[in-house]
């Protein structure tokens, strides 16, 4: 009785408080389910995510998989990523594992397409981006009141909008909840680190006899970060090629080019040598798992105003903090001015310098000795004074680790009228506008302005300008001798923002026409409707991240770029029984769908759809479904201004000693460096170029104005059996094929390489294999830099690779998805039994008519998936659960299939052909095994399957009162290494991909939770 009268008081006392709240905050979720069970499970509104049609007595003709809220507590998810990104099918995107490159958010990336060719959704409603990009950050996504997950993987264009090519997420709310839900989850690993708290307090009440319904919702994570140097494999850098400890040749002792030598400052400080002996092991300061702590809070609320009208509204605001951590700044190898009287240069390396500047003895002795600047104290000009100008690499470990601080503020509320016009006609109307802004804060780089301003000193304590509070540096000593007050001096900070919004209004029309065709008993059932949505985004950053190459450390600099568009859109859809309870025909519907869109950018698209469910007997349906659509340049694909940055590259043929082994390629190399502004003769001298810094090399990036739609063609083809002889037992089997042509996309930097050097050219015993491109027009898209001939260095006057957005590329991809569900009664236990399943035929990727149409199921590289994230062939999820009276155990397992370095890698790194047939002429490619020192270790050429599992116990402690524990990585695999120089600085991280194989081990999570 107390129980009950608790429960009243609190559904009675908070609802007029909620329903006042829920105005500025709310949540979403999303299901796939049958038709039964959606009818059980909505009263008022049936959310079938894939049509707007209101009918849940027709089969779906889109396959939807469901993540419900039950299988998110089991697996004891924090944030919606951990689940998301474990889906068979789904490609990892930017998340928590990825360090370097993130900007503060996650993403989703169906089917390895790209995350800008999926849409998610809360409730049905766009959420508003967090970026140029268009694409939405998932962090957001509150998960204590999620009901289920609907991922769409069959294309939704006529239903949702064009840029749902690969599908959507759309996640589903709890709807009409009534109650208190209070819930407190702490997770840590076996090694005592990565703590995870989340806690959430949900409150529900029903008022006014039923008519309405608030809820609100508010909750707090806090996930701490692990260093890549808290796990064996992490802390060490290896190298690719041999296994050995590699590193960054910026480093202590400073690395140095000049005059043509690539060496570093000897161990004693009074020299200099070739080659760099002791690169600097980066590793352990990066991150394997990004801190987050995040506040959020949600409400909902709806109200029937009059017999059949609901008005309702809900609201969501969350202010997420993020940050990426990487290894100390530095001077990487800029170009600075360097006094000769600099009075931390010893004479022995004073000597070294001067005499690879070609200055003579005497004149060097006399500029290290003058204690004055370029004016003598009259006035005139010293004579003796000299500086050169070499490129140092000196790491700053003495100033601490680079650190970028993202707080995202992020709101979004949305309100509408829903209700009947007939028994069998509804109506929807909404609107719904959000705001999203990133600010980060980037402290431990140092500015190339005052690096310049400290080295230029005349003593250990005075700079020759004493402006700002100048410290002199010492850039040639041992660790510590880069004082505190040289940090202060150098680090001044500096940040940007973006802020982006989505205004939206949606109204629909949905029942059916009340008449049916002769042969089928179900009525003709429709959508009509239309869609204004208006986009603006827009970044701006302080003086210091707009300047190209000013920040140390830093990729691209950070211009201020912007945009909006709009895009008015009208769409229906028509759902047809054909054939209703005949021989062979249970039920036959033709699914019919259209939308016109009409951009402010691209003028008008039009997408289209047409598909079928046939139920031939009762447990036994053929569904499929085709579609065409268009998608339009997103705001940062348009308006992006061009800039330089950093990217990834297999390998340069012009380094080291290939270009004397081939006169064709030394001429191309020279012409590179000739067209920067070095000179013609380079690489013919013997003058050696140096290998690319930590993997990186410049690239050239930016939006184009002038981009069309991209159109796809998607198709699905599959069967649900559900046989009446095992009951409990459901089978989903659906064949997909996705095709995009006039694809916005921009060559790889390995593409650019293929096409000008040709398919192995500069490889060991084959430096030009007939046939090759070498020489083509792809050449001129290489600027290298004047004084190294690398294709890295200052961006002031090294473009690196140009890659030009442009509508030239052609993705495709096509595979199995395969669904087993069986729930049965074992006297002892119920026995529920899930397994989701994914085969990925092919993802093929190419940039333009003259690049690789590149494979990249199955492998890995810097190539693959358009990010450098993995792509299995296999992979499945299983999750087995045992439900007594008052206990569940449940056991999940996730298979990873084995993957490979790129067959269209060569030992080198260098490409080789096509697909289908490689350099050497065989049929179906293959990586070359000739010895070559420059080979990658065998054993980094291949990860092979892996098996977690997850164990979880949940026990109804009272009928108030439930404790969930789970051991998530249950035996503590630890993932296999590649070293650092196989995939891209984003996915290959501390020696492995820690957004696809788990670098944290085995951990504990539990949680605590009531209700009432």
């Amino acid at each position: 009785m107390r129980k009950s009268n608790l429960t009243r008081a609190l559904k009675s006392s908070v609802a007029p408080a909620i329903m006042g709240l829920a105005l500025v905050a709310s949540p979403a979720m999303a299901q796939d389910a049958d038709a039964d069970e959606l009818a059980e499970n909505t009263e008022d509104a049936i959310v079938v995510t894939g049509t707007r049609v209101n009918n849940p007595n027709l089969e779906q003709t889109s396959p939807v998989g469901v993540v419900t809220a039950d299988q998110i507590d089991l697996r004891q998810a924090n944030t919606v990523e951990e689940f998301i990104r474990e889906i068979p099918g789904v490609v990892p995107s930017i998340g928590g594992q990825v360090n370097n490159g993130n900007g503060g958010s996650t993403f989703i990336n169906l089917r390895g397409i790209g995350a800008n060719r999926n849409i998610t959704l809360l409730n049905g409603t766009r959420i508003v981006p967090a970026g140029l990009g268009g694409i939405t950050n998932v962090d957001v996504i509150p998960v204590a009141l999620l009901e289920r997950v609907d991922v769409l993987t069959g294309g939704a264009g006529a239903t949702y909008g064009a840029d749902a090519i690969g599908g959507v997420v759309n996640f589903i709310t709890k709807q009409d909840f009534s109650g208190l839900d209070f819930t407190v989850t702490q997770g840590l690993t076996e090694e005592g680190d990565a703590s995870t708290f989340r806690a959430d307090l949900t409150l529900g009440a029903n008022f006014d006899d039923g008519r309405g319904n608030a809820v609100l919702s508010v909750g707090y994570t806090d996930r701490d970060a692990v260093t890549q140097g808290a796990r064996p494999f992490g802390a060490v850098n290896i190298d690719s090629e041999d296994a050995s400890e590699g590193g960054s040749a910026t480093s202590i002792p400073t690395g140095v080019f000049f005059g043509g030598l690539f060496g570093q400052v000897d161990p004693d400080f009074n020299g200099i040598s070739a080659g760099i002996a002791s690169p600097f092991n980066f590793n352990p300061f990066n991150l394997f798992q990004l801190p987050l702590e995040q506040f959020r809070i949600y409400g909902s609320a709806n109200y029937e105003v009059t017999d059949g009208i609901t008005a309702y509204t809900e609201a969501l605001y969350t202010q997420s903090t993020t940050a990426t951590q990487i290894a100390p700044s530095g001077s990487f190898f800029n170009a600075v001015t360097l006094p000769l009287n600099n009075p931390f240069l010893s004479d022995g390396l004073r000597n070294a310098f001067c005499g690879l500047a070609n200055i003579g003895q005497a004149a060097c002795d006399a500029a290290g000795a003058t204690p004055f600047g370029p004016t003598l104290a009259d006035g005139s000009a010293n004579p003796d004074f000299l500086t050169i100008s070499p490129q140092l690499g000196r790491r700053f470990v003495e100033l601490g680790t680079r650190d970028n601080v993202s707080q995202t503020d992020l709101f979004q509320i949305k309100a509408g009228l829903r209700g009947g016009i007939t028994d069998s006609i509804d109506f929807d109307v909404f609107a719904s506008y959000g705001e999203s802004q990133i600010i980060s804060t980037q402290s431990g780089n140092g500015t190339l302005t005052r690096l310049n301003q400290s080295l230029n000193s005349v003593s250990a304590d005075a700079c020759l300008d004493p402006s700002n509070g100048c410290v002199p540096i010492n850039l040639f000593g041992p660790i510590g001798s880069i004082t505190p007050e040289v940090g202060a001096f150098l680090d001044v900070g500096n940040s940007s923002s973006v802020q982006t919004s989505l205004a939206s209004i949606i109204g629909f029309v949905s029942g059916d026409f009340g008449v049916s065709i002769p042969s089928a008993a179900e009525p003709i059932s429709f959508v009509v409707g239309g869609e204004f949505r208006e986009y603006t985004a827009f970044t701006a950053s302080d003086l210091l991240s707009q300047t190209p190459g000013e920040v140390l450390g830093n990729g691209a600099a950070n211009p201020n770029q912007g945009g909006s568009y709009d895009v008015y859109e009208a769409f229906g859809e028509l759902q047809v029984p054909l054939l209703s309870d005949v021989a062979f025909a249970e039920e036959v519907v033709l699914d019919l769908a259209a939308r016109v869109s009409r951009y402010s950018t691209t003028g008008t698209e039009f997408t289209w759809k047409a598909g079928g469910a046939w139920t031939v007997v009762d447990g036994f349906t053929i569904r499929g479904n085709y579609q065409q659509v268009t998608r339009a340049p997103n705001i940062g694909e348009l308006f992006a201004p061009v800039q330089i940055g950093l990217g990834n590259n297999s390998s340069d043929p012009c380094q080291g000693g290939n270009p004397l082994t081939d006169p064709a390629l030394a001429a191309i190399c020279d012409s590179q460096v000739a067209a920067g502004g070095g000179f013609p003769g380079f690489t013919t001298a013997g003058v050696s170029v140096p290998a690319d810094i930590a993997g990186q090399v410049n690239i050239t990036f930016g939006g184009n104005p002038n981009l069309a739609a991209e159109d796809a063609d998607t198709w699905t083809v599959g069967v649900i059996v559900q046989p009446a002889v095992v009951p409990g037992l459901s089978i989903t089997v659906d064949y997909y094929n996705i095709e995009i042509t006039g694809a916005i996309s921009a060559p790889s930097e390995d593409d650019i390489i293929a096409s000008c050097f040709g398919p192995g050219a500069g490889a060991a015993g084959a430096p030009n294999i007939p046939g090759s491109a070498l020489g083509s027009a792809a050449c001129a898209l290489i600027a290298r830099n004047p004084d190294t001939g690398a294709v890295a260095g200052p961006v002031v006057n090294t473009p690196g690779f140009i890659t030009a957005t442009s509508n030239l590329g052609v993705i495709a991809t096509d595979g199995i998805d395969a669904v087993i569900t069986y729930n049965t009664d074992l006297d002892f236990a119920n026995l529920n039994l899930q397994v989701t399943g994914n085969w990925t035929n092919s993802s093929t990727f190419q940039a333009n008519p003259g690049a690789i149409n590149r494979e990249c199921v199955g492998f890995f590289s810097t190539n693959c998936n358009l990010t450098g994230s993995i792509q299995p062939e296999f992979s499945f999820s299983s999750r087995a659960t045992l439900q007594f009276e008052s206990i569940d155990l449940s056991l999940l397992w996730r298979y990873i299939d084995a993957v490979q370095l790129e067959p269209l890698v060569d030992a080198t790194g260098t490409f080789l052909g096509s697909p289908s047939v490689d350099a050497m002429g065989n049929p179906d490619g293959g990586i070359v095994t000739a010895a070559d020192p420059n080979s990658p270790f065998s054993d980094f050429t291949r990860i092979g399957a892996e098996h977690y599992f997850d164990l979880t116990m949940r026990a109804q402690v009272t009928d108030n009162f439930t404790i969930t524990a789970a051991i998530i990585n249950l035996l503590d695999n630890d993932p296999t290494v590649v070293g650092s120089d196989i995939g891209t600085t984003a996915f290959n991280s501390g020696n492995i991909f820690p957004s696809t194989y788990d670098p944290l081990g085995r951990r504990f999570s539990i949680t605590g939770r009531v209700t009432f």
